[in-house]
């Protein structure tokens, strides 16, 4: 009988070992993926409107940390040069849309109304109907390594805009960049590529 009872405690150890095992292996891939694959955002204002709305989650793809393209929507840690503004706009991580990169020039406006870059009229479908390209008016070069960033939403961002007379002069360090966006993960009825 003391034989049967060594065995079950044996194995109900060996269990709870197996079992503890199998949760760190998972918590240290969760954390890895995290890292180096993807990490998790939910989207806080309408600033990028239609694209992505308020509570939308979406996921930063991290292979691409530390880069922009023009046209990327992308999540960058803001600190330091996005922080409190008059409206009470706030918080680390920021997701807007990259309209230039180090040696572009960015313009605002053409007499139609347009933004260009290196002297090209920028074409902006994303923008919601009705929606003026900037209301702020703007002619400066971005420095290497850094981006100029609007929301899409334009009436209701902060963005680069906003914070030309910030420190950075409103244009973010690349390698701020957590990853772009491609990718509404949920809620489920909003899933689905930008």
């Amino acid at each position: 009988m003391t034989d049967q009872v060594h065995d079950g405690r044996r194995r109900s150890h060996l269990t709870v070992a197996v079992a503890a095992v199998l949760v760190v292996l998972l918590l240290l891939g969760a954390l890895l993926v995290r890292q180096f694959v993807a990490q998790p955002f939910t989207v806080p204002s309408a600033s990028m409107e239609p694209a992505l709305q308020p509570g939308d989650l979406i996921l930063a793809d991290r292979s691409d940390r530390g880069t922009a393209e023009r046209g990327q929507v992308v999540v960058f840690d803001g600190s330091g040069y996005f922080g409190t503004d008059g409206a009470g706009a706030s918080g680390r991580f920021w997701v807007k849309r990259v309209i230039a990169v180090g040696g572009d020039r960015v313009t605002c406006c053409t007499d139609a109304g347009a933004i260009t870059v290196n002297g090209e009229a920028l074409e902006e479908p994303y923008l919601p109907a009705g929606t003026v390209p900037s209301e702020i008016p703007f002619d400066l070069e971005v420095p290497q390594g850094r981006m100029f960033v609007l929301g899409d939403n334009r009436g209701d961002s902060t963005d680069s805009r906003n914070l030309l007379g910030a420190p950075g002069g409103g244009m973010i360090p690349v390698s701020r960049v957590v990853g772009s966006v491609d990718a509404i993960a949920w809620p489920l009825s909003r899933r689905g590529s930008l």
